[in-house]
């Protein structure tokens, strides 16, 4: 008899290994001139498509009767865009001696960044918490993110932020609330095309990733990213933001338990209001940071990384406690966003 084969499992996310790749790739090969411009403009047509398909996803129904759980997505938003902001502010005690102030600058700007959908949703269903609220908690935040993170570039990184202007807050309403209106418009039509094929939205979700975060490091190695930043400081960042996902983590459980959340609703805002939106911002810090945005995004993509493979571990734990509940909301598995 022959013994049946093991599947060889990856001990990292193979995503996370592709946007590795990514950032290998922009470093030995950048796009120049033409094939810059291209690659540019490419990525701002994905991710403009990536916004539409989540508005034509996004039941407005579900999301009315989200309404309801008002306490858990004020709860939710207050750590995504009060909490972290005044943890990236304390943050400013690192600089110059652990982080350079444009490391600290892509910091804070982190602190900013709306709230993941798709991964706050998968690891919510994986730990069998309150999957609907996740979907409603994750929704609101981008929604409001579009609005709240440009102002609150501009109020806390004021110059450093690349010049933030009107104009600076048109670009990023024409490039994502505007594809997203447009899909909650034409939902009526493409909404059940879409439920049957959720894998047109993973494919658009990770693909448009990988595609700005290709352009934005090509831009950075072209102005000599890598000069910029030393190994010493490299590890200093992680060093913050392992702390910063630790206190988030800690605040959003234990905290949630002291405000009288049960234990669904709790992983729901441990996993929704802990962690930060690659797919919202990257093109925020495009168009914020302008040239110098990969060295702005270099913090998010870090932490994005690091909440993926953390959040997974305790998702995982979560889903063999004791009065665990079985929650039967199908998902996918962790998105990028």
């Amino acid at each position: 008899m022959t013994r049946p084969r093991r599947r060889l499992r990856l001990p990292v996310d193979p995503y996370i290994l592709a946007l590795l790749g990514m950032v290998v790739l922009a470093t030995l090969l950048p796009a120049r001139g033409v094939a810059a411009e291209a690659a540019s403009g490419a990525s701002t047509v994905v991710v403009g498509l990536l916004f539409f398909l989540y508005g034509a996803k996004l039941s407005t129904r579900e999301a009315l009767d989200g309404v309801r759980h008002w306490r858990l997505h004020t709860t939710v938003l207050a750590c995504t865009f009060v909490v972290f902001p005044l943890l990236g502010l304390a943050a400013r005690g690192l600089v110059p001696w652990l982080l350079t102030p444009a490391l600290y600058s892509g910091f804070l700007f982190l602190c900013l960044v709306p709230s993941t959908i798709q991964s706050s949703i998968a690891f919510t269903s994986m730990a069998k918490g309150n999957v609907p609220a996740a979907i409603c908690a994750g929704s609101f935040s981008s929604l409001l993110g579009m609005v709240l993170t440009p102002l609150l570039a501009v109020v806390l990184l004021g110059s450093s932020g690349g010049g933030f202007s009107a104009d600076s807050a048109l670009k990023i309403a024409l490039q994502l609330l505007a594809p997203f209106l447009a899909g909650q418009l034409l939902r009526r039509w493409i909404g059940g095309f879409l439920a049957r094929h959720k894998r047109i939205i993973g494919f658009v979700d990770r693909g448009s990733i990988l595609l700005v975060v290709y352009t934005a490091f090509s831009q950075g190695v072209v102005a000599g990213i890598w000069q910029q930043v030393t190994w010493p400081r490299l590890l200093a960042l992680l060093a913050a933001e392992a702390v910063l996902l630790a206190v988030m983590l800690s605040l959003t459980w234990y905290g949630a338990a002291r405000m009288g959340f049960g234990r669904a609703d709790r992983i729901a805002i441990q996993f929704a209001g802990s962690k930060k939106s690659l797919a919202a911002g990257l093109p925020m810090a495009t168009v914020l940071f302008a040239s110098h945005a990969s060295l702005a995004v270099l913090p998010l993509m870090l932490f994005h990384q690091m909440q993926l493979m953390v959040c997974a571990v305790i998702a995982k734990r979560r889903a063999r406690d004791p009065e665990a509940v079985e929650e039967p909301v199908p998902v996918a598995g962790p998105g990028a966003a």
